[in-house]
């Protein structure tokens, strides 16, 4: 957005690239993804094969010779828009001088953050995540991208993603895996200088913990080797650019390992506890080790979730080997350095490994940092000395770390609570875990309607400032009529997704011609809509509302004031209680009384997630408190104009101020998990009888609901500029990635 700034443009389209070369380069860097002026580019290529491609623009592109697409963009008149939108990503990725990063985090330059994290969400056309912890990582780096902050990411390259979700004829899940060709998705392969050259930064790295074979004349592809007891795990390097944020994928499907090695990467979350603590060496291991041979030498670790805790053992074994450092002064070192986040407020969440598998897979890392097997069990137990306690991958980041933060306000206050015993000699109140609440990115979420009426309302540059709150205040002064229609036609858009998707659906079941003509016409846009998508564990309680399921009856069939539910979700493979949920309310959608108001959207991905957040009137979140650590899903729907009606849990809990949505319950908890439900479910019902339904059903002469307006401005304006990724991401400069490069000092850090 902004076409003002056309006339400050200095960066001139290069004269020997055609137009399907600037197309393909456009392609290749992920920041076509939240602009969606460039997003519509690709589409407009052919608007069809767009969607049915995910849209995907290398595999959308790979249709068309040099001359067809060269034709094309005649027949579309799209020369002048991609030497446009070429520019602007030019100028983009030039100007690293006047950023905030430049501005606010000038010692990081040449020593970036390192970015752990086991899966990246940043667009469906490259599936690499499973849910919310993805969508977070994919977030955190276009923010950090747009802000210019310094950072390098690290994660696995997985060949089949997460499962796609298949709802049987019975309601049951299904899931299926797709395998990824490397050649579909916009990655290349990393590559290192030749073997006599220096990496990038000058350092030369012991061959012993690298190997390269070389495929091109320029440069080498990347391959690290992780030793084990037994064979070691080599892993090559991918390469993916996020607008100016480099994200390095391992991917162990290379002819260097073990036919079992090389599917260990094959899947998201997938097989059992050896396949984890394998994966994990080489995210955290591997990813280190290909950091030091592309030269990186990053001032800051930060493990988001516990799934990249092995990565500070090596950092520490390089000092130990470069500094001649004991083991104690190195890790000292490199915990001053380590910044963890963590995710999951259930104790079950947490990855725990016995001693044959901790030696079995770091042994060998255990010898070269002097401490053996045994010592690396006491750094990933509570009790270093109760030698019947497993291994945990949340206790050794901790131990690994000098900052250390929940997820939202709330969830720092559970995760002091479980983890005190880590520091028995301090009160839970002086634990060192802070807080940094999760963020979305706006220009990913934002739908483009939306983002047109904000370009109209708000100051000119207004995406640049989406952390200062008063950048949002003028939304205030939006005409409510305006506002509505925008709301109204994003509705429009996501029941008429609702209706392809369903009919997709009964085509591939074979449905009667009768009642793909059913689907084709469900959901009403005239009628309060109520959106409910997120991972179906049993704690989030996908049917709270089905509690009382007469009372629900009543609510979904009143002529004056009806309601319609759209559900979404999928459920871990193994989790058969989440698929019971599911499928209950597979089998509600289809009896007369709900068939058309009811839906059940099958395979949740950023896609459907993206047409949910932008068109549901309310968005529902009704975890069991306080296991919701912060439920991003929501915040997305509030940059939409839609309100939240939710438990006051995660993000919500420091969010709800009793007029920019609604809260379900006082924001207490029963000991006892079977009242705390029928308790909730009541006020659940309570909330949308007394207050929802009467508000949205409330209008004036125009057919206006003006109160419903109002609160949906006030939604807009006083969390717009909070729960926003650039916010976050700030937020994570200031408290944690300053002090830990030894730039700032901080309360976080003063209390670590």
């Amino acid at each position: 957005s902004g076409g003002s700034e056309n006339h400050r443009m200095a960066a001139a389209v290069p004269t020997q690239l055609s137009f399907g070369e600037k197309l393909y380069a456009l392609a290749r860097n992920l920041w076509w993804s939240w602009h969606p002026d460039v997003v519509s580019i690709f589409r407009d290529l052919n608007p069809v094969r767009w969607h049915q491609l995910d849209q995907n623009p290398v595999l959308l592109l790979g249709e068309y010779s040099p001359e067809q697409l060269e034709n094309r963009g005649r027949e579309a008149v799209l020369h002048s828009r991609v030497n446009w939108a070429f520019r602007r990503w030019q100028e983009y990725m030039e100007d690293t001088s006047t950023t905030w990063g430049a501005t606010h985090a000038g010692v990081l330059c040449h020593k970036p953050v390192a970015y752990f994290s086991a899966e990246f969400g940043i667009h469906e056309s490259v599936p690499n995540y499973s849910g919310g912890l993805g969508v977070l990582a994919g977030d955190h780096l276009k923010s950090a991208s747009d802000l210019g902050v310094p950072l390098v990411a690290i994660g696995l390259f997985y060949h089949e993603g997460y499962f796609s979700q298949l709802i049987d004829e019975n309601g049951w899940q299904q899931e299926v895996y797709s395998h990824v060709k490397n050649t579909q998705l916009p990655i290349r392969l990393a590559t290192v200088p030749g073997k006599s050259a220096p990496n990038k930064l000058g350092v030369h790295v012991p061959e012993s913990i690298y190997i390269r074979k070389a495929t091109t004349p320029d440069g080498e592809p990347l391959i690290v080797k992780v030793e084990t007891r037994h064979d070691p795990i080599y892993a090559q390097a991918w390469q993916v650019d996020v607008g100016r944020v480099k994200l390095y994928l391992l991917d162990v499907n290379i002819e260097q390992n073990n036919p079992e090695d090389r599917k260990l990467t094959a899947r998201l979350y997938g097989g059992d506890q050896l396949t984890r603590i394998r994966q994990e060496i080489v995210l955290g291991i591997g990813g280190a080790r290909v950091l030091t041979a592309l030269g990186y030498q990053p001032h800051v670790i930060h493990m988001n979730e516990g799934h990249s805790a092995f990565a500070p053992l090596e950092f520490i074994r390089m000092r130990m080997a470069t500094d001649n450092l004991s083991f104690d002064d190195a890790l000292r070192e490199v915990a001053s350095m380590c910044c963890f986040t963590t995710h999951t407020p259930v104790p079950a969440g947490h990855d725990r490994f016995d001693w044959n598998l901790i030696d079995e897979y770091l042994g060998p890392m255990g010898d070269q940092l002097g401490i053996g097997t045994q010592g690396l069990m006491g750094l990933g137990r509570v009790d270093p000395n109760n030698h019947s306690e497993p291994f945990c991958m949340t206790v050794i980041a901790f131990k690994c770390s000098r900052r250390a933060n929940g997820v939202s306000n709330l969830h720092g206050v559970v995760s002091r609570r479980m983890w005190s015993s880590l520091w028995p000699w301090r009160s839970e109140e002086d634990v060192p875990i802070g807080h940094i609440t999760n963020g979305v990115h706006v220009g990913s979420w934002l739908a483009p309607q939306m983002r047109t009426l904000y370009d109209r309302s708000l100051k000119e540059g207004w995406w640049r400032r989406t952390a200062d709150p008063n950048t949002w205040a003028p939304f205030e002064n939006v005409t409510p009529g305006e506002l509505w229609e925008t709301h109204q036609a994003l509705k429009n858009g996501l029941i008429a997704f609702a209706r392809r998707k369903g009919t997709a659906r009964a085509e591939r079941l074979k449905f009667p011609a009768r009642e793909i003509n059913e689907i084709q016409n469900l959901l009403d846009p005239e009628v309060l809509t109520i959106g409910f998508a997120r991972r179906f564990a049993p704690y989030k309680r996908a049917d709270l509302v089905l509690r009382d399921i007469e009372m629900f009856r009543q609510i979904i069939a009143d002529s004056k004031r009806p309601v319609q539910f759209i559900f979404a979700g999928k459920s871990h493979p193994a989790d058969n209680g989440g698929k019971s949920i599911l499928q209950r309310i597979y089998h509600l959608t289809q009896e007369p009384a709900f068939k058309g108001k009811v839906v059940l959207l099958e395979d949740y991905d950023i896609n459907l997630a993206r047409h949910l957040v932008q068109g549901v009137d309310v968005w529902l979140n009704n975890p069991r408190r306080p296991l919701e650590a912060s439920g991003t899903s929501g915040q997305k729907v509030v940059l939409n104009g839609g309100l939240n009606c939710s438990i006051l849990d995660g993000w919500w809990a420091e969010a709800f101020d009793g007029q920019n949505g609604f809260g379900i319950g006082n924001g207490t908890c029963h000991s006892n998990q079977d009242i705390l439900d029928e308790r909730d479910a009541k006020d659940l019902m309570k909330t949308l009888l007394n207050e929802v339904i009467p508000l949205y059903y409330d209008r004036d002469n125009d057919d206006l609901p003006q109160a419903w307006i109002k609160r949906m401005k006030r939604s807009v304006r006083t969390l717009g500029w909070r729960f926003n990724s650039d916010r976050m991401v700030m937020d994570y400069v200031r408290s944690a990635y300053l002090p830990a490069a030894g730039g700032v000092s901080c309360e976080m850090a003063r209390r670590a």
